[in-house]
């Protein structure tokens, strides 16, 4: 018997172990297992019978809520990130990268699939309702989805198929809460990663936020450990040891930390050292100290690919599901924040190191969009898809390597309204440096040149007729092929 499938069969075993004594707790399943072995003794053969070296691991860190101007190399001279900031001198920093919404789950539904979240009709976080709709609106925002259907195929399970070991740490916020008896379509432990291509699962459940960020959590898929322990540095531990474990075979992690969401909870000595550096770049202490404690558990986990020897051969992709939420962080100079089509709302930090492709030290300027993340994945792992399918994202490979891709327009759908005054629900396209956004209220336009004005002060809708209707032509085009939905006239 080969080392490899002796390895193989041991990790089967321990699986299973796991699978029959802790399976909330680990994610496993007897089903995943057996698909393991198969892809591994099919997939592993054939790349080495046919001397082709194996595809690269991919490490996929998501922050939540982690705003543009919430790294020290984002410009932000408050905040200490240095293993973020490492990364980012290593690889590829992106300074006009977009969430694909908002708000988190249309974005974490969007870098699961590929797909744009109104073609998936995923366009709140969560299940939209009164608590966020104002009295005296005028318009009544669509029904959405907020659990990711079983026939949309994920990045995961594409991974899976194709030989990888597949694991989830953290927030997947794409299950539904509200289960009702005997309906399994209403969300629930069925819809959790491992029902999605995932082996393993730790974290990932319908919640949006964790009750607490210091065990016991209450987070149904992670059992207490050890009282007081903070939970982003519990998603790097069991993400480490999950590495350890799976090495011998190509592994897609999905390291999606709560933080720097609500509540807001840090490591006392990480919010004493924030205390008193209060001012622009820091609004509170304790977000401060959400953001550092991020860090070091991504520091963490990247010491881990070094010292596994897998360095040379691991993707590593950096970035948030939305921008920052503005009571929590300042995300000037940037407007808004989360919730928002304005800037604040959804330029994100973006950050690849691609050994191979990436050189140390690169800025790029051109704008990005989530689906492009699921594209390049697909990319490294030399993963096609068939005839009839196709992305919203295309692979950001020229441009890690150093080269023009062709201009394109970015697309925004949020059809709904947040918990602040400033949010209408709108629409927004970004062409080059100009973007356009529709508000489905009034059904007004407001166009802003983001190279003059990032801040978004002065609305160009009125001096830039012609530039504003053929945008506005493109983004009606864009939600009638995507199917959106739009709000609805309030009777």
């Amino acid at each position: 018997m080969s080392a490899r499938r002796a390895n193989a069969i041991r990790l089967a075993c321990s699986v299973c172990q796991k699978s029959g004594g802790d399976g909330v707790r680990h994610g496993w399943n007897k089903a995943t297992v057996i698909l393991s072995l198969v892809a591994l003794f099919g997939v592993s053969m054939d790349s080495r019978a046919s001397g082709s070296p194996p595809p690269p691991n991919v490490l996929l860190i998501m922050t939540d809520d982690m705003g543009w101007s919430d790294l020290h190399c984002q410009g932000n001279a408050k905040l200490h990130t240095p293993n973020v900031d490492a990364l980012a001198r290593q690889g590829v920093r992106f300074t006009d990268a977009y969430a694909a919404a908002p708000v988190c789950s249309p974005t974490r539904a969007a870098v699961i699939t590929g797909l744009a979240p109104a073609r998936l009709n995923i366009t709140q976080h969560g299940a939209d309702g009164p608590q966020f709709w104002p009295e005296g609106r005028a318009i009544q925002p669509p029904p959405a989805d907020h659990i990711l259907k079983h026939e949309t195929v994920t990045l995961a399970e594409r991974l899976h198929s194709a030989g990888y070991h597949t694991g989830f740490f953290g927030k997947w916020h794409l299950s539904g809460t509200r289960v009702r008896k005997n309906d399994p379509s209403t969300g629930g432990a069925g819809f959790y990663p491992d029902r999605h291509g995932f082996e393993i699962n730790v974290g990932g459940c319908g919640f949006g936020g964790p009750p607490t960020y210091f065990d016991p959590f209450r987070i149904p898929t992670i059992k207490p450990r050890k009282d007081g322990e903070y939970l982003t540095d519990r998603l790097a531990d069991e993400a480490i040891a999950w590495m350890r474990l799976s090495k011998d075979r190509p592994m897609f992690v999905c390291l999606w930390t709560y933080n720097p969401h609500y509540p807001f909870e840090a490591p006392e000595v990480l919010v004493e050292k924030y205390k008193g550096r209060e001012g622009r770049g820091l609004k509170n202490p304790i977000y401060g100290g959400q953001i550092e404690a991020t860090d070091r558990a991504v520091g963490r986990v990247l010491d881990e690919v070094n010292r596994l020897g897998i360095a040379d051969r691991t993707v590593v992709i950096f970035t948030s599901d939305n921008g920052g939420w503005s009571g929590a962080t300042d995300n000037r100079p940037l407007r808004s924040g989360k919730g928002d089509l304005f800037e604040g709302g959804i330029r994100v930090p973006l950050i690849v190191r691609w050994p191979g492709i990436t050189r140390p030290g690169v800025i790029v300027t051109e704008p990005v969009i989530s689906m492009d993340l699921t594209a390049t994945v697909l990319d490294a792992a030399a993963v096609k898809l068939s005839a009839k399918e196709t992305l919203d994202g295309r692979t950001l490979r020229p441009l890690l390597a150093g080269r023009k891709s062709k201009p394109r327009s970015l697309f925004f759908h949020y059809p709904h309204f947040a918990w602040h005054k400033s949010n209408r629900p709108g629409a927004a396209v970004r062409s080059g440096d100009d973007k356009l956004i529709l508000r489905f209220d009034d059904n007004s336009v407001e166009l802003y040149d983001l190279a003059a004005d990032i801040g978004e002060r002065n609305n160009l809708a009125k001096k830039r007729p012609k530039l504003a209707v053929t945008l506005r032509g493109q983004l009606d085009a864009w939600l009638v092929e995507t199917g959106a939905r739009r709000p609805t006239l309030r009777k």
